[in-house]
């Protein structure tokens, strides 16, 4: 498992070496020594994290400019408007990078890197169709993703909001016997849907909490990963059915959008806990809500929804047995600033031709 802090440390060696390498023949040591003229102009659609603009800046190989706020995305015509001649763009998961795009920006557009380990933003057949270079930030999140997915299981199975909510407006009386109990790990039969890096890191930090058993369903058996927490490969109807616990961590693509619906909840537990912190996507809010309000399952924690910001009306909010956090589970200093590292790194090896740290092979 590849810790962030130890990546943060790499990617900025990354950086650190490429500033201090020889330039290639007709390259750049500094801004100074050229013209701006000469440097390769990239567009950054956010104020990302102070690590991975410092190495941008600090390249000599770039002309930078950013929208230059966090608060709010770049707006739509503004980002058409400001990609046109650029050779790289670093963007976030809030902007669609589609044909529309694509055409604004031109044939200068070599390297696209993306601040994100999904990529369902993404123009993926488009960009590979005009020989569009793809970095993404894969595996510096796995610790902090997995940190949050265990404290949203918890908080969602142990009832803490709804606890919290009575502590402080008064419904806090006499102890009673089975007022807000929920359900506990130990002996319990944890289900994770997609196995990969971040489902393992999940297991692994709910092994001590005494869990039974854990199963996965995948596309297809992924033995090497499975061995290191000891799960099964199941069904997918099967992992509905046997698990305690379902987190789910698979990519949002045509093949698994809303698969988590009325037929995966109609064969849990009604005593069973869903967690998504992969994507909104892969998940029907309808069927959902329905289940929760129906008492089909006993819970649900959602760090990801359709759509982001989910408007504060909607019937989800209205739920106790409902937990939703906006979009946080890499929001970790260390992890965001890895991240955006790398996201830098990516692009600028690519901008040199060479192999970047984490690129896209569609």
């Amino acid at each position: 498992m590849w810790c962030s802090r130890m990546a943060l440390r790499r990617l900025q060696r990354i950086a650190a070496a490429a500033a201090a390498a020889p330039p290639p023949t007709g390259g750049l040591t500094s801004i100074t020594r050229r013209e701006m003229s000469t440097l390769q102009r990239v567009y950054v659609t956010r104020q990302i994290p102070p690590e991975g603009l410092r190495i941008l800046r600090e390249s000599g190989q770039v002309q930078l400019d950013l929208w230059d706020s966090d608060d709010v995305p770049v707006p739509r015509e503004e980002l058409l408007r400001q990609v046109r001649g650029v050779d790289g763009l670093v963007c976030v998961l809030t902007e669609k990078i589609d044909t529309e795009l694509l055409d604004a920006a031109g044939p200068n557009l070599k390297v696209l890197s993306t601040m994100s380990v999904g990529f369902d933003h993404l123009s993926l057949e488009e960009l590979k169709k005009r020989g569009i270079r793809v970095g993404y930030t894969p595996d510096v999140l796995t610790d902090s993703v997995a940190e949050l997915t265990v404290a949203l299981l918890l908080t969602t199975s142990r009832r803490l909001i709804e606890a919290t909510h009575e502590a402080k407006t008064g419904g806090w009386g006499t102890w009673r016997t089975l007022w807000l109990c929920g359900h506990e790990l130990a002996n319990s039969t944890v289900g994770i849907l997609g196995l990969g890096r971040i489902g393992v890191a999940i297991a692994e930090r709910l092994a001590p909490f005494k869990v039974k058993k854990f199963i996965y369903a995948d596309v297809a058996p992924r033995p090497e990963l499975a061995s290191v927490i000891d799960a099964e490969y199941v069904s997918f109807d099967e992992l509905a059915e046997r698990s305690d616990f379902l987190a789910v961590c698979c990519a949002l693509t045509p093949e698994t959008k809303e698969i988590c619906n009325k037929h995966l909840f109609s064969k849990m537990k009604n005593t069973s806990i869903f967690i998504n912190t992969s994507r909104g996507g892969v998940v029907n809010q309808e069927d959902l809500y329905e289940a929760l309000s129906t008492g089909q399952i006993a819970g649900a924690g959602l760090d990801v929804t359709v759509p982001e910001p989910l408007p504060t009306d909607h019937p989800l909010f209205t739920l106790k047995n409902c937990v939703i956090l906006p979009h946080i589970a890499s929001a970790s200093h260390t992890t965001r600033n890895a991240m955006s590292a790398m996201a830098a790194n990516n692009l600028l090896l690519g901008l040199r031709g060479e192999p970047m740290i984490k690129e896209l092979h569609s």
